[in-house]
C-alpha cells in the first residue's frame, strides 16, 4: 500500500485538512494507495509555488534547448521507472499490466517529442510591413496552467498536457482524479529528480468538488486544460468565466465504427474488437457504434461474437489478460442500466450483457463484452457515452446513410472506417464531423498528429505542434527604424 501527500514545490506536502482518500483496487478489492484530500487551501499554496516559478523562477526564461534537454531526461527516467510506475497504473485502474506498460512507453516517447517542439518554438516574422517597419509575431508561455487529468489513463493524459506546457515555459498545477493519483505524484518527482525546477511541476489530489473547482476559478491560474466527461466541462467552462482564464477541453465521445462491404474483414474484425473493449471501454475514443453494410452484418456479428469467447478478462497482474475490471463499482452500475434498458427500446443483446461473477470476479467490477443488436438511432445506448464494453449495431443500405448515421450525434471526437476503396475512404473521412478519423486502423496515434474533438467532444488539441501552441500566448510587435512615430492629429509644427 502506498502512502501519499501532494507534491508541491518540490517536496511533499501535507494536506491543510489532514483528510485522506482510501484507493481500493477495482479488480481486487485491496486497498493500493491513500491520497491527499487536498481543498482550496492547498491549491493556493500549489498556485503560489508555480505562479512564483513561472514569475521569478528560471524556467520560462531558459531557452528551448535547455528545456529540451530536461524533458529528455525527464523521458529517460519515465523508461528506467516503467515498470513501478506501471504497476501503480494497473493497480489503480483495474487495466492488464501488459496495456499499463504500453501507457508508460507511450507517454515517454511522447514526452521526447514535446521536447523537440521546446527547442523548435518559434514565431513568425513579416521583414516589410512598410518600408522601415518589421513585424514579429512572438509565441510566449501561456503561465501557470491548472491540468485536470482523468482515472482512464491517468499517466498517458499526464503526457498529454505536462510535457507540452512545459515546452512552451509554462508551469502547471496538476489534479489528478481521487481514484488513479499515483503516476501523478510519481511522476512529478521524477520530473524535479530529471532537474526540472521545484514548482514549475505541482501535483494536488483530491475531490474534484474541493480541489478541482478551487484550481479551476483560482485567480492565479492563467489557463485549464481539462479532460473528463462532458458534464464536467461544462462545469469546468463556467467555473473559469469569472476569471475569463483560456479552457481547453478534450470530453467524451460516442465514435462509429464503419465497416463497408469492401472492406478486409479480418482486419475490420479485429479493429472492432481492439476499438470498443480496449481498457474495457473506458476510452473517450472508442469505436462504441459499430455501423455497418447491412450485406455482411450477420456474417461479421457472428465472427464477431466468437472472437469475444476469447477475450481473457481477470487478473489485472496477470500478462495473458486482455481485459480488467471497470473503474468501480457505481460504473458497473451504469453500464448494467443502459444494457437492461435497452431491452426495453426493443434491443437484441446478441452478447453479453451481464456482470460477471465467481472467483476473482466477485471482488472486483467485471462487466462481459456486450454487443447490442438491431439499434437505432433512437435508442439511448446508441446516442449517450456508457464508458463501459458495450458494442451498439446498427445497419446501413448507402455510404450516405453511413455518414448520416456516424454524423447524428452531439459529439465529435473520433470515428474510423473499414474500406479498401481509396475514393470512398476520401470522401467518407472529408464528411464525417469529427476531430480524427482512423482508416482501416483504429484507437491509433502518434505524437506528432493534434488530437482533440468537435461539439460536445470539447475544444482545444493536443498533440502535434498544435498542442504545444495551445499552451502559448500570441505577441504581435511592430518594429520600426528611424522616425517612424505617427504625429498627433493637429499638432502644432
Amino acid at each position: 500500500m502506498r502512502r501519499y501527500d501532494h507534491f508541491i514545490g518540490g517536496a511533499s506536502c501535507v494536506p491543510s485538512s489532514g483528510k485522506l482518500i482510501d484507493r481500493f483496487s477495482p479488480a481486487t478489492g485491496a486497498l493500493v494507495a491513500v491520497f491527499a484530500a487536498g481543498n482550496a487551501r492547498d491549491v493556493d499554496t500549489a498556485v503560489l509555488a508555480a505562479r512564483t516559478a513561472f514569475d521569478e523562477g528560471p524556467w520560462s526564461r531558459l531557452s528551448g534547448i535547455d528545456r529540451s534537454r530536461l524533458l529528455r531526461a525527464f523521458a529517460e527516467l519515465m523508461l528506467a521507472n516503467l515498470g513501478r510506475l506501471a504497476q501503480i497504473e494497473s493497480d489503480e485502474v483495474g487495466k492488464p499490466i501488459r496495456y499499463a506498460r504500453k501507457d508508460i512507453e507511450g507517454g515517454a516517447k511522447v514526452v521526447h517529442y514535446a521536447a523537440g517542439l521546446a527547442a523548435d518554438l518559434h514565431g513568425i516574422a513579416y521583414p516589410s510591413l512598410r518600408p522601415g517597419q518589421t513585424g514579429l509575431v512572438m509565441r510566449e508561455p501561456a503561465g501557470v496552467v491548472g491540468a485536470i487529468i482523468p482515472w482512464n489513463f491517468p499517466a498517458f493524459v499526464f503526457c498529454h498536457k505536462v510535457p507540452f506546457a512545459l515546452a512552451a515555459g509554462c508551469t502547471v498545477v496538476v489534479k489528478p482524479s481521487e481514484f488513479t493519483s499515483g503516476t501523478a505524484l510519481e511522476l512529478a518527482r521524477l520530473a524535479l529528480e530529471a532537474g526540472i525546477p521545484p514548482g514549475v511541476v505541482n501535483v494536488v489530489t483530491g475531490y474534484g468538488a474541493e480541489a478541482g473547482d478551487a484550481l479551476v476559478s483560482h485567480p492565479g491560474v492563467d489557463m485549464v486544460s481539462f479532460t473528463g466527461s462532458t458534464a464536467t466541462g461544462r462545469k469546468v467552462m463556467q467555473a473559469a468565466i469569472a476569471t475569463t482564464k483560456r479552457v481547453s477541453l478534450e470530453l467524451g465521445g460516442k465514435g462509429a465504427n464503419i465497416v463497408f462491404a469492401d472492406a478486409d474483414i479480418d482486419d475490420a474484425l479485429d479493429g472492432t474488437l481492439f476499438g470498443v473493449f480496449h481498457n474495457s471501454g473506458q476510452v473517450c475514443s472508442a469505436g462504441t457504434r459499430l455501423i455497418i453494410d447491412e450485406a455482411i452484418a450477420d456474417g461479421f456479428l457472428a465472427r464477431l461474437k466468437q472472437a469475444i469467447g476469447g477475450i481473457r478478462i481477470g487478473d489485472p497482474a496477470d500478462e495473458a489478460t486482455d481485459m480488467g475490471s471497470l473503474i468501480h463499482a457505481p460504473a458497473l452500475d451504469r453500464v448494467r442500466a443502459y444494457v437492461d434498458g435497452s431491452a426495453a427500446e426493443g434491443v437484441v443483446t446478441y452478447a453479453g450483457g451481464h456482470r460477471l461473477s465467481g472467483g476473482l470476479y466477485d471482488k472486483g467490477s467485471f462487466f462481459a463484452p456486450t454487443i447490442l443488436d438491431r439499434v437505432t438511432p433512437f435508442v439511448r445506448a446508441h446516442r449517450e457515452e456508457i464508458f463501459g464494453p458495450v458494442l451498439t449495431v446498427t445497419r446501413f443500405r448507402s455510404t450516405e446513410e453511413a455518414v448520416a448515421l456516424a454524423n447524428d450525434t452531439s459529439y465529435g471526437l473520433a470515428n474510423a472506417l473499414w474500406s479498401r476503396d481509396l475514393d470512398k475512404v476520401m470522401g467518407v473521412s472529408a464528411a464525417l464531423r469529427s476531430g480524427v478519423v482512423w482508416v482501416n486502423t483504429t484507437l491509433d496515434g502518434s505524437p506528432q498528429m493534434p488530437f482533440g474533438g468537435r461539439q460536445q467532444s470539447g475544444f482545444g488539441r493536443e498533440f502535434g505542434r498544435a498542442g504545444l501552441e495551445e499552451f502559448t500566448e500570441i505577441k504581435s510587435i511592430f518594429l520600426s527604424t528611424g522616425r517612424r512615430a505617427p504625429e498627433f492629429y493637429g499638432r502644432t509644427p
